[in-house]
């Protein structure tokens, strides 16, 4: 028993010290200058999020809790309830819950959580260890009370509605700082040079141009002192590893989260290329006004052939103004614009019947 045991653990420590030197071995492929090649079009596509699922302890799952954790996910049910071809006797439309246009064709969130180091993550946030973002009382109160202050402008001009809805930056905190997935468009285009680089979001088609430096003092030093969407980024190598820093981003971006940041607010974001098809991405939080303690997350971007193309959010466009006169017709009749419930304000239908 002994013998077999013992045989047993030097096998396994020789099949863990191969897989070490495999992924020492790998090198990444360099660009002109010498750097490690991040060009291309990747995807945080997943099921993970920022925070973890309540009731969900652990930040590291197994592949079968990995699985049951996906189909229990909102968007995993609603995928499959409208599976299919359409089946016109479903009644999908009798709960008058018109945000349920967001149906199977639009949402695509990914199909499984994230493997991000060879791990399946229950939430990109690792740091605190409760998968939360570490709000101060101040932070939670500012937070509720920007979110109040929109619900009761809502709909009042144009400016009062939803950053996204104006195509002002992506949906679900897609562009950054922080770049998160969402529920369709999760890919990202980087285009490198010596002196910059340059991300293309495909949600919204928002692009961050970040321009490079000898080091971390003189890119900080070249921050300049104007807001801007997605922030002031500002980079530089580290080794192997992109580092980005930004600040300044705007106070309305700031506001609404799903990252909140204030003025003082400031993310950094590292990018190494970890195999051929994945980029370890990671990003740290450091906001005194919203945060008890700089909070860090991470993910992976992996690869694909697919380009990016361009998301043109309001050409041919009549939303807004059909969204605005739909409000003064309601304030005409006594009626208080409100929101919808949202996708997922209404059950999710059973599965259709019909269809092929």
């Amino acid at each position: 028993m002994g013998l077999r045991l013992g045989s047993a653990m030097f096998a396994a420590a020789i099949l863990m010290a191969t897989a070490s030197q495999a992924a020492e071995a790998w090198k990444p492929p360099r660009t002109a200058d010498g750097r490690p090649d991040l060009n291309g079009v990747w995807t945080n596509a997943s099921v993970t999020q920022l925070t973890r699922p309540p009731g969900v302890p652990k930040l590291v799952v197994s592949k079968p809790e990995a699985d049951a954790l996906v189909k229990a996910n909102p968007f995993m049910k609603l995928i499959e309830a409208e599976e299919g071809a359409s089946d016109l006797d479903d009644d999908l439309l009798a709960d008058g819950n018109s945000d349920r246009g967001y149906n199977t064709f639009w949402i695509d969130p990914g199909r499984s959580l994230a493997n991000v180091k060879g791990e399946w993550r229950t939430s990109w946030i690792v740091e605190p260890a409760s998968g939360q973002m570490p709000f101060t009382a101040e932070g939670r109160r500012l937070a509720q009370a920007d979110r109040a202050a929109r619900r009761q402008k809502l709909w009042q001009d144009p400016e009062a509605l939803p950053l996204e809805e104006r195509c002002m930056i992506g949906f679900s905190g897609a562009g950054g700082p922080g770049m998160l997935n969402t529920i369709y468009n999760n890919n990202y285009q980087l285009v490198q040079t010596r002196d910059a680089v340059v991300i293309v979001v495909e949600m919204v088609h928002d692009a961050r141009t970040i321009p490079l430096f000898e080091d971390a003092a003189k890119a900080r030093a070249a921050h300049g002192p104007i807001p801007r969407w997605l922030g002031d980024s500002v980079g530089w190598w580290e080794g192997d590893t992109l580092v980005i820093e930004t600040t300044n981003v705007h106070p309305a971006q700031g506001r609404k989260g799903p990252i909140f940041l204030s003025p003082q607010g400031r993310v950094t974001e590292r990018l190494t290329r970890t195999s051929a098809g994945q980029i370890t991405y990671e990003f740290t939080v450091d906001d005194p006004v919203y945060y008890s303690q700089p909070w860090r997350a991470e993910m992976s971007l992996n690869a694909r052939k697919e380009q990016v193309y361009e998301y043109a959010c309001h050409e041919g466009n009549y939303a807004m103004r059909g969204i605005l006169a739909g409000a003064r017709l309601q304030e005409a009749q006594g009626i208080t614009p409100t929101e919808g419930p949202g996708i997922f304000g209404t059950p999710v239908p059973a599965k259709k019947k019909g269809g092929d």
